[in-house]
């Protein structure tokens, strides 16, 4: 190091906690809506049960999606279409990876069984 050259001194902020710094991450990078999205598709896993007969999830304007390959599971769960939104809506909320405040991917407001 020469003469002119002084050692970099970096001062410490506030510590932050690791859940903070993956939210910041995550608005930084701005990944909040793709990870929002999947964060979706696995409330829907979780709360349904009918993961392995879905065949394609789509989510847009509040509206999941979802493409079922059997008639008589998209007939059980139609008729439990609200309390499925809840469920997942309560899951979402719980999970720490979910960013609530994003504008494009928030929270279901319906349910679209194909």
């Amino acid at each position: 190091m020469s003469e002119d050259q002084s050692p970099i001194r970096i001062h410490r902020k506030q510590a932050l906690s690791m859940e903070e710094l993956v939210q910041q991450y995550i608005k930084s990078m701005k990944l909040a809506a793709g990870l929002n999205t999947q964060r979706i598709f696995e409330a829907w896993d979780a709360c349904s049960g009918a993961g392995p007969f879905t065949l394609k999830r789509f989510f847009r304007d509040g509206k999941l999606y979802i493409t079922l390959n059997s008639s008589v599971i998209r007939n059980q769960l139609y008729f439990q279409k609200d309390s499925l939104v809840e469920k997942m809506n309560a899951w979402l909320s719980e999970d720490k990876l979910f960013t609530a405040d994003n504008r494009t991917v928030n929270f279901i407001r319906g349910l679209i069984l194909k």
